[in-house]
């Protein structure tokens, strides 16, 4: 028998991947079955099994695209040559966001995903060392941003660094669940308040 290639392998995987993505958005974690994604997929039991043994797997799956997505925007924000103001790399993080809020983005699954890791420890434990491993970017952006002499040279960046990247779900969550505000205006909103700790002089 001809020996099935990895782009076949990796086509057929992704397939999968698709409809379970299809089916998440539209039914949930909880509501959607096997069967469903199965269905969905258009293609055998045993294929879906072959690659996905049970939904659990399917779902750190799907956790992983979304925030594989993310790491690599947050990865060029820090090593972004020169470096880039905070809200300048803020603003680049949100317009990453906009583009993944609609009904069929992946950030509709990240909500999800939270929930689930509540329940599923290996999916928390994944969750956290990720959310970690974001964070670090932060921490990078706000040491260049020391060196630039935007941020205090006494300041700790691993702390800056979580309140700067805590700003981000904070966006997308008040996009998803009420549609505002806009970009612009959560970063006007931003700049006022770094504005607050540079008081102009008299």
């Amino acid at each position: 028998m001809p020996r099935v290639s990895d782009e076949h392998r990796a086509a057929r995987r992704q397939q999968i991947l698709d409809a379970a993505r299809r089916c998440f958005l539209r039914d949930g974690f909880h509501n959607t079955s096997m069967q469903d994604v199965i269905a969905e997929a258009g293609l055998s039991v045993g294929a879906v099994y072959r690659y996905f043994p049970s939904k659990n797997d399917l779902i750190t799956s799907i956790a992983e695209s979304v925030v594989g997505r993310a790491e690599e925007v947050f990865a060029e924000l820090a090593r972004h040559d020169p470096p880039l103001p905070l809200i300048e790399a803020l603003d680049r993080a949100l317009a990453y966001v906009d583009t993944q809020t609609g009904e069929d983005g992946v950030l509709r699954l990240a909500i999800q995903v939270w929930s689930e890791a509540q329940r599923d420890p290996s999916l928390a434990e994944f969750v956290a060392a990720t959310y970690t491993g974001l964070r670090r970017h932060y921490a990078s952006v706000v040491r260049r941003a020391q060196q630039a002499g935007e941020v205090p040279a006494d300041a700790d960046p691993e702390a800056v660094g979580a309140a700067l990247f805590g700003l981000v779900p904070g966006y997308f969550m008040q996009r998803m669940l009420t549609g505002s505000p806009d970009r612009e205006t959560y970063l006007a909103g931003v700049r006022t308040l770094l504005a607050a700790h540079h008081p102009a002089p008299r």
